[in-house]
């Protein structure tokens, strides 16, 4: 097998990709405690992660969209190894060093970042997102969307795109452009609203995004978890399937996990 996906909870993830494994997002906190999402605001966890700290398997990194706090929680900074790479924006990059972090690579868009072993190499892009409606991102944590390239012999045999928290925004073109033939996409979903302002996709975007994008497989994440989350996955299931692209889907409970890999190449545009 290629790759898989362990789903964890919000963006969480274990991504395995050939010999190599990350975290993305890290988010341990249990159900009824709080998150804080910047200007006094916080939000309450509904679910419980599927794993924690204790239970991942040895990683040769973590892949962080930004540093809100159902991204990157007290459990995440009090319980990762302060050695571990963490692949992330200039933003978070200069905070995690702050907290003691020593193998930060903070990215600007379209910079890589690269880990090799025998034969494979694993490549992470940076990638434009856009935490809510122009001006209002600029009051929130800059994000990055991550282009994951895993080689093998010099040829590439998997590409998965993860989102970040981001709208399906013009910026986003450029990934399609960029990145052909993408096999996966993670996507970040929920809806949320922070003062009724929507700062992440829902069923509507998200289902845009994957019309741009035409990857093989889509795997929704980060939808149901928090109080802010105001578009559960069904609203973005019915939109696929209204659309002609539930072939499209690929679901993961909490807990499971599904191999990645190119589906039935790629969806109609």
């Amino acid at each position: 097998m290629t790759g898989s996906l362990t789903f964890v909870g919000t963006a969480t993830t274990v991504l395995r990709l050939g010999g190599f494994t990350l975290l993305t997002d890290p988010n341990f906190i249990h159900r009824g405690q709080r998150v804080h999402l910047g200007y006094g605001l916080t939000s309450k966890r509904r679910t419980d992660p599927a794993l924690g700290p204790h239970d991942l398997p040895p990683l040769d990194g973590v892949l962080l969209s930004h540093l809100h706090g159902d991204h990157f929680d007290r459990v995440a900074r009090d319980r990762l190894p302060r050695e571990l790479p963490i692949i992330t924006t200039e933003h978070a990059a200069r905070r995690l060093r702050r907290w003691g972090f020593r193998a930060v690579a903070g990215l600007p868009t379209w910079q890589d970042w690269g880990i090799s072993r025998e034969d494979e190499r694993l490549r992470i892009t940076a990638v434009p997102g856009r935490h809510g409606p122009r001006g209002v991102h600029r009051a929130l944590p800059p994000v990055m969307g991550g282009v994951l390239d895993l080689e093998r012999g010099g040829r590439r045999v998997l590409r998965v795109y993860v989102t970040g928290d981001t709208l399906c925004v013009p910026e986003l073109d450029a990934v399609r452009e960029r990145f052909g033939d993408i096999d996966v996409m993670v996507v970040h979903l929920g809806g949320t609203k922070l003062l009724g302002i929507l700062v992440t996709m829902d069923g509507r975007q998200g289902t845009d995004l994957v019309q741009l994008i035409r990857p093989g497989s889509t795997v929704p994440v980060h939808y149901d978890d928090y109080g802010v989350f105001r578009s559960p996955l069904s609203h973005f299931t019915d939109e696929m399937h209204r659309r002609g692209l539930g072939d499209r889907l690929r679901l993961v409970h909490r807990g499971q996990t599904v191999p990645l890999g190119s589906f039935q190449g790629a969806a109609p545009g």
